[in-house]
């Protein structure tokens, strides 16, 4: 079922719930730029057999209000963009999934909204803490020490996009997915480019935005309060990840309290179909707990 949540005055989210109703409720929260359709069908469905799925398009992207260049706002505030949505949907509590910037999200949550969390899973992301990374010879390396972004992708990411047409931005898209995904599994480019022609046709236009790297950074540390929370945590290990590298993940399995790893074989920074299966078991098996 699909909704239109109001989060704020004049902005609008596009939500959509799908799964077992009346199961656990799990939101998904995707990263940066990013259509709540980035999640692909598949995996929502496996989820799905065990929750009632949520996901949703942040301000900027999809069906959701855009509105960046009228009325900026900081990356904080898309975290309170999904509390917003609970609250929309009548949701007390729910376990949360994000990636990339939704994985900032969750935290961001897991540390200032903790009575409205049931887990939390965080995918392809960095810790939002200034403690250092314990290395495994005792070495401590402060976080912005640790490994960047790939070379590859900030070239990719420095070049201008221009509108060249429809097909000429679903190859765009086709060859950043390439690049996101690492180099361990195979790359399939027709289903890239399947996903992407969706999301567009769900967004009604092939426009792209630059929101989110525009949006101001500023009070994201949570450090004192990922190290003394409560809520189970899972982070995602993803050893061909080139956005936030090893060992980021042990990183913030370290500095959240009670967290624990799993690692996904080949997984980069994307979600093709041989991820889907395992990453889901990771994800039902720590809801279940967490429960």
């Amino acid at each position: 079922m699909e909704h239109m949540v109001d989060v704020a005055p004049g902005v609008r989210l596009w939500v959509e719930d799908r799964g077992t109703v009346g199961a656990p409720p799990l939101l998904m929260i995707m990263g940066a730029q990013a259509s709540g359709l980035g999640w692909p069908d598949e995996l929502v469905d496996r989820l799905g057999a065990q929750h009632h799925v949520i996901r949703y398009d942040h301000r900027d992207t999809g069906r959701s209000t855009w509105g960046f260049d009228e009325r900026p706002y900081p990356l904080t505030r898309l975290a309170e963009d999904v509390v917003a949505v609970l609250d929309g949907l009548g949701i007390e509590r729910a376990h949360v999934v994000g990636m990339s910037l939704g994985g900032m999200l969750a935290q961001l949550l897991v540390a200032d909204h903790p009575d409205r969390l049931l887990s939390a899973t965080l995918i392809g992301t960095a810790a939002l803490s200034s403690a250092p990374y314990t290395a495994p010879d005792g070495t401590r390396v402060p976080p912005e020490e640790l490994p960047g972004v790939a070379p590859h992708l900030l070239e990719m990411w420095a070049r201008p996009v221009e509108d060249r047409g429809l097909e000429a931005e679903l190859a765009r898209r086709v060859e950043h997915w390439r690049a996101l995904g690492g180099e361990r599994l195979p790359f399939d480019a027709g289903y890239a480019r399947a996903l992407e022609r969706r999301i567009i046709e769900h967004t009604g236009h092939h426009a792209t935005n630059t929101a989110h790297a525009r949006a101001d950074t500023s009070g994201m540390d949570r450090t004192a309060r990922l190290a003394r929370t409560d809520v189970p945590v899972l982070v995602i290990s993803a050893p061909a990840e080139p956005v936030a590298p090893p060992p980021h993940a042990h990183h913030l399995a370290q500095v959240i309290r009670g967290a624990h790893l799993v690692e996904i074989p080949g997984m980069g920074h994307a979600l093709p179909p041989a991820v889907h299966a395992p990453l889901a078991d990771a994800i039902l098996e720590h809801t279940a707990k967490a429960a």
